[in-house]
């Protein structure tokens, strides 16, 4: 089994590109509905969070909104509540690798260089696309503000430091490039299958 981690900043088009290699036939995680899904009405994360921080739990769910108040009282909070949140998001990508089938398996996860996450990795692709066109894609969502967005853009990893770091960069300017360069990585990563990191 191969795995690929994907990864990219806002507005560069990864969570289509993981769909790309969904509709190619690669099983995907995402690291961002593995959250959801820990946070959600019955999630792993709600009982955990109730006794550190009860009042993030809003009808047996964790309340994203709840948790972005704690941390803008008191900045320290963020560390807590990422030691509750990470061994939970570990534990279901474990379960989702266990029973995966595919020979490669992308893990679509947005801060994989911040977290070190790189080094679990047979390889690491990263989407990317000119910042004028990042920018736009993001305020066609409607949802956040230009100064919002700009503050985003500067606590992440600048996009040219992602790519230099990684094994694969796919262009997302068109759907028919980004769907053409995913199956030409998928094509590289068979090619390398048989010396794949043995993690049996």
């Amino acid at each position: 089994m191969f795995l690929l981690g994907l990864t990219g900043s806002i507005g560069m088009g990864k969570s289509t590109t993981a769909a790309m290699f969904a509709e190619a036939g690669c099983a995907v995680w995402d690291a961002d509905a593995a959250v959801h899904r820990l946070y959600a009405k019955g999630g792993a994360a709600a009982p955990a969070f109730q006794s550190a921080f009860p009042e993030a739990v809003v009808d047996g769910a964790v309340s994203r909104t709840a948790l972005k108040e704690i941390i803008g009282r008191d900045p320290t909070a963020l560390r807590m509540i990422e030691s509750i949140v990470h061994p939970l998001v570990g534990q279901d990508r474990a379960a989702f690798l266990e029973n995966a089938t595919s020979d490669i398996v992308v893990l679509d996860i947005p801060l994989i260089f911040e977290t070190g996450g790189e080094k679990k990795m047979d390889a690491v692709a990263c989407v990317s696309v000119s910042s004028d066109i990042q920018k736009e894609r993001v305020m066609a969502r409607g949802t956040m503000t230009v100064e919002q967005f700009e503050n985003i853009r500067a606590k992440q990893m600048p996009n040219a430091d992602k790519c230099a770091l990684s094994d694969y960069v796919i262009e997302t300017d068109t759907l028919e490039h980004a769907r053409a360069q995913v199956l030409a990585i998928i094509d590289d990563i068979k090619g390398k299958l048989p010396h794949a990191r043995d993690r049996s």
